[in-house]
C-alpha cells in the first residue's frame, strides 16, 4: 500500500466474474466489507457487457464458464481496457490454462481452492501502481 491516503479511501472498483453465483454473491459480500465496490457478472458475456458500460480497476475471472472461455474473456478484455490488470482463478489441475493466461497479459492467477486474503493480497498486488 502506498502513503498516500487517497489510495486507501478510494474504492477498488472490482469486476467479478464466475458462473458460480452463489460463489459470487458471499465473495461479493466479502469484498464490499473490504473497501471494494464489485460489480457482479455470471458469464462472460455479462462480463463483457459490465466491462462496456463502466469502469474498472481490476478483474477476477474465472476460467471455467459455461458461456465463454476465461481465455476468451481475457483476450476481449484487453481488447478493450489493455491498462486493466485482470487475475485469473483457475480450478485444480488447469493451471496450464492460467500460465496461458498470464501470457496474453493477466496479472496473476490463483487455484481454487484460495484463501480469500490471498485474493485480496492479488487485487490489491494488481491495482498497485507500477506493478
Amino acid at each position: 500500500m502506498s502513503g498516500d491516503p487517497k489510495d486507501r479511501a478510494q474504492p477498488i472498483r472490482l469486476l467479478l466474474v464466475d458462473d458460480e453465483v452463489a460463489f459470487v454473491e458471499v465473495l461479493a459480500k466479502r469484498m464490499a466489507k473490504r473497501n471494494m465496490r464489485v460489480t457482479s457478472a455470471y458469464s462472460g458475456t455479462m462480463a463483457i457487457q459490465a466491462l462496456r458500460k463502466g469502469e474498472f480497476d481490476v478483474a477476477v475471472l474465472d476460467l471455467k464458464m459455461d458461456d465463454m472461455d476465461g481465455l476468451e474473456v481475457l483476450k476481449i478484455f484487453k481488447k478493450m481496457d489493455p491498462e486493466m490488470p485482470v487475475v485469473m482463478l483457475t480450478g485444480h489441475g488447469s493451471e496450464q490454462a492460467a500460465r496461458e493466461g498470464i501470457s496474453l497479459g493477466a496479472a496473476d492467477y490463483l487455484t481454487k481452492p484460495y484463501e480469500l486474503e490471498e485474493l485480496i493480497e492479488k487485487i490489491r498486488e494488481a491495482v498497485r501502481p507500477g506493478t
